[in-house]
């Protein structure tokens, strides 16, 4: 089961194990089980280096964080469905039945006049105090996602209500403000979690399961992890105990900064594991400034849709490894719709920082202001270059985006000519255009018919795209298409990179073994 807010939701699991994106219920568990903790130390063979121990105590520690925890509660008014008409009608019964009391007292307090009856849902979740002076706490959208009212609970008791200032979605970051006058309020800094080593203690403060101020000690157990929840994905992976409710709330190094924001856990059943992610400070901090300020979030934007560098890939462009990210396309009006950087670059640095995958370019672009004029590091035909790009805002383009989003598949058809690779081609003209339903823009050499269980069937090549290029040169007719393929062969190359187009011209990139 996938969770984004605290209530209640059933879906058929698919899967033994779920990632859980956690505010929890305001019910408090039915069961709690209480293990003894094993206390001999456990003997390590052959260690001659002294080991680390771990913190002795972090009493002190959680003592002066935990008044900047806070717990939060929302609630949110849910309407019955469209479409419904009402009251339930009470079914028809026997004379003299049994039940018709019972059913008399149930429908009978139905409100006949009410149509689409709404109820009120609750979640909790937690968050922490960032600036004692201007009243601001930051914790997960999805804990105020939808929220009619938000409530913040302090560790002493008080309560306060709280408005929303700014949220984003593809981070689950969200910013709120209570009136500081109200109550005195003791804030947190952010640490840099880029200096957060694998091993490094860290403490989670929070709301599990409505038992707020709950401590709890562990490692980081990994960085940079992807869980594939968001375009951003760079998780801090710790051990530390965190539950339903500890959405939103700190995760703090042994400094007492917060490095992470704990967002999600994988769980067979939905309690913790072990296994949990919080969201680096090094990442949420600029998008919480940019909340603070604008209300919104303001990233930077390249205008190019990407796909991974695969070995094969990289073997058919000459490049000693597979990184970087490929550029499948370029979007019409974007920052390098001058030319630029072209469709078949792999870009391999991006203002100073490596781009060692398909991941890492859009973080980083995302995290560059907009208007920056930046250096893109690409490779071009097997050689470097250096291209100058000036950012355009993600948030501007992202309807334009989408239209250009979609990687291309081909469309059914028939007819002709050259057979290359398992595939029969034609060329591009007024009546295959018509044929297959071609778009004018689209150019290059037309696939009429894929042999079943040849290369380019198996990479889901398919009637009706068209080869735009091979190897990053443009091919125009079917002998091209050959002629290209014969080069490669004498050049010693295994593999051959198509880029295909679909009948509305949205690109992507295939390798076909050429054994």
């Amino acid at each position: 089961m996938v969770f984004k807010t605290g209530r209640p939701v059933l879906r058929s699991a698919t899967a033994a194990i779920a990632l859980i994106a956690f505010a929890a219920t305001s019910a408090t568990p039915a069961f709690v089980t209480v293990a003894r903790a094993q206390t001999q130390p456990v003997p390590v063979p052959n260690s001659e280096q002294p080991r680390a121990q771990g913190p002795a105590s972090v009493a002190d520690l959680a003592d002066g964080l935990i008044d900047a925890v806070v717990n939060i509660s929302t609630s949110q008014t849910v309407k019955g469905q469209d479409g419904d008409s009402g009251p339930i009608p009470m079914p028809k019964v026997p004379e003299g039945s049994p039940f018709q009391e019972f059913f008399d007292e149930y429908f009978g307090k139905q409100n006949p006049g009410q149509n689409n009856p709404s109820h009120k849902v609750q979640s909790l979740g937690s968050g922490f105090v960032v600036d004692a002076q201007q009243g601001i706490i930051v914790t997960n959208n999805h804990v105020i996602a939808d929220a009619d009212e938000i409530e913040v609970n302090f560790n002493d008791g008080s309560k306060l209500k709280a408005e929303l200032v700014g949220k984003d979605t593809k981070t689950d970051i969200a910013v709120l403000k209570v009136d500081p006058k109200k109550h005195k309020l003791v804030a947190v800094k952010f640490g840099d979690s880029s200096k957060t080593r694998i091993g490094d203690w860290v403490m989670a403060i929070g709301n599990p399961f409505g038992f707020g101020g709950t401590v709890t000690v562990g490692i980081v157990s990994a960085r940079n992890r992807d869980i594939n929840s968001g375009p951003y994905d760079n998780f801090i992976q710790t051990d530390a105990a965190i539950n339903r409710g500890n959405s939103g709330g700190p995760l703090f190094d042994m400094y007492g900064q917060v490095i992470g924001i704990n967002t999600a856990i994988i769980s067979p059943t939905g309690g913790s594991i072990g296994i949990g992610f919080a969201i680096p400070a090094e990442l949420a901090s600029g998008v919480i400034a940019q909340l603070r300020e604008f209300g919104e979030t303001r990233r930077g934007w390249l205008g190019v849709r990407i796909q991974p560098v695969t070995d094969e890939i990289a073997e058919s462009l000459g490049m000693p490894s597979s990184k970087g990210a490929l550029v499948a396309g370029i979007i019409d009006g974007g920052p390098v719709a001058n030319g630029s950087i072209l469709a078949g670059d792999v870009i391999i640095r991006f203002d100073g920082k490596p781009v060692n995958n398909v991941k890492d370019l859009p973080r980083v672009v995302a995290e560059s202001p907009v208007g920056k004029e930046v250096d893109v590091v690409i490779v071009r035909k097997g050689k470097e270059e250096t291209v100058k790009v000036t950012l355009g805002r993600l948030e501007d383009s992202e309807q334009q985006a989408k239209k250009d989003d979609q990687t291309g598949q081909g469309e059914d058809g028939a007819v002709q000519n050259v057979d290359v690779l398992g595939m029969t081609l034609d060329t591009l003209n007024d009546d295959t255009r018509k044929s297959f339903g071609i778009s004018k823009e689209v150019q290059g050499v037309l696939i009429t018919e894929v042999q079943n269980d040849s290369v380019a069937a198996n990479k889901r090549i398919q009637a009706g795209d068209v080869i735009v290029d091979i190897a990053q040169e443009a091919v125009s007719s079917p002998d091209d298409v050959a002629a290209r393929i014969e080069k490669l062969r004498d050049e010693g190359r295994k593999n051959a990179l198509l880029m295909l187009a679909s009948k509305t011209g949205e690109l992507r990139f295939v390798t076909l073994q050429m054994d």
